[in-house]
């Protein structure tokens, strides 16, 4: 007879993040449904839903609805650092597990947290290696007006500063806000390089479709010659920003649908059959699926949802995924990932123009980065791409 386990399922899909909110739902459900039908699997889900439609006073409420009331031990959930933050406390006071699934700034571990969303050597180090050696030094920052964009643009500028360049403007809006106007002139007087976005929801779509319409009045701005990039922008938001303003510009994920792997493949089709159609999938959507697979292999090993019986399982595990493989550092409680780099094509999909060869080990606090070496390594990269050395990616 199978062990009924709560979990908690704590996701925004109504407000100004919903679209993220809402794929990482619906992966989560689907492998909970998934587990519940393996009769061969000696655990089942009961899942507890809560959203809190990004209000942060609704993340606390409900978190200490699931741990007290519900008994859960195990949550997925929060999806922006702010949330993260505001429920580590309770988390903590009830000593459960809170399994963290978007990509995030970094400079934290917690032993009541397993990070599966990417570090920032996972994200903005490649990310900014990319730029730095294609498209130039110079940067115009813009981020969500709380710890994401803060911590991600500060990593930012120390990059920008080891490669002796420079931050030509920097601007935050706070979540929600979509007054974007004034950001815009900025960047059309200051010709940034490339412009770093850290908004999220709808002040990145409209930041996204605003710099269009510079493009189409200034060609200086169209996306092939200044993209927009960012370490958050997802298959899931693209229909909120439109193909023809989201076109040409560039994010880096530990997974795009357009992955090519013959696990990716059955996944996809996966996809399908439980929507009953076609639908985009994002790294979001199949961070959640991963992230509840995860869960149960833990539980089904430990043989009890009880923490610390759950961590020495799951440190033991290694995962064949859809992303790859994938196994969490015991060290730090985050997951090893592969770094991609993706544009947005015409069809709202992203095109992989790079790919790390083989998955990172995080590194939360970026003590193994050296600006020395990295700058050197620009400088070597820069060098091969001024003599027509041409890399054959995905």
């Amino acid at each position: 007879m199978k062990k009924e386990i709560p979990l908690g399922l704590l996701f925004s899909v109504t407000g100004t993040y919903g679209a993220i909110g809402r794929d990482l739902f619906d992966g989560a459900l689907m492998a909970i449904e998934e587990i519940n039908d393996d009769e061969s699997n000696p655990i089942s889900f009961n899942a507890i839903i809560g959203d809190p439609g990004g209000n942060i006073d609704e993340y606390h409420k409900m978190c200490e609805g699931m741990l007290r009331h519900d008994k859960c031990k195990q949550i997925i959930g929060s999806i922006t650092s702010i949330g993260r933050k505001e429920i580590t406390p309770i988390i903590e006071k009830y000593d459960a597990l809170l399994w963290y699934t978007s990509p995030y700034e970094g400079f934290e571990v917690c032993e009541n947290i397993i990070y599966t969303g990417a570090a920032p050597n996972q994200h903005i180090i490649p990310l900014f290696e990319h730029m730095f050696t294609h498209f130039g030094k110079n940067a115009y920052l813009v981020g969500a007006n709380y710890v994401w964009g803060w911590e991600v643009n500060r990593i930012a500028r120390e990059l920008i500063a080891s490669v002796d360049g420079e931050v030509l403007g920097e601007k935050y809006l706070p979540l929600d806000d979509v007054d974007v106007e004034r950001i815009i002139d900025e960047i059309e007087h200051k010709k940034p390089d490339f412009i770093l976005n850290n908004l999220v929801g709808n002040s990145s779509y409209a930041f996204i479709r605003a710099y269009h319409e510079l493009g189409k009045r200034n060609s200086d701005f169209l996306a092939i010659k200044r993209p927009i990039i960012s370490c958050d922008l997802s298959e899931c938001d693209l229909k909120h920003i439109g193909a023809e303003a989201a076109e040409g510009h560039l994010s880096t994920a530990v997974y795009f649908e357009n992955l090519d792997n013959s696990l990716n493949e059955i996944f996809r089709d996966k996809v399908t059959k439980y929507f009953n159609r076609n639908r985009s999938i994002s790294s979001f959507l199949i961070s959640g699926y991963e992230t509840v697979h995860m869960i149960s292999k833990s539980v089904a090993i430990a043989q009890t949802d009880e923490i610390l019986a759950v961590k020495d399982a799951l440190y033991v595990c290694e995962f064949e995924t859809a992303m790859g493989r994938m196994k969490i550092d015991s060290k730090t409680n985050h997951a090893c990932l592969t770094p991609l780099l993706g544009r947005i094509n015409s069809t709202l999909e992203f095109d992989i123009i790079d790919a790390a060869k083989q998955p990172i080990i995080a590194d939360p606090y970026l003590i193994n980065f050296n600006a020395e070496q990295f700058s050197k390594r620009i400088a070597t990269l820069k060098r091969l791409e001024d003599s027509d050395y041409l890399t054959v990616i995905k």
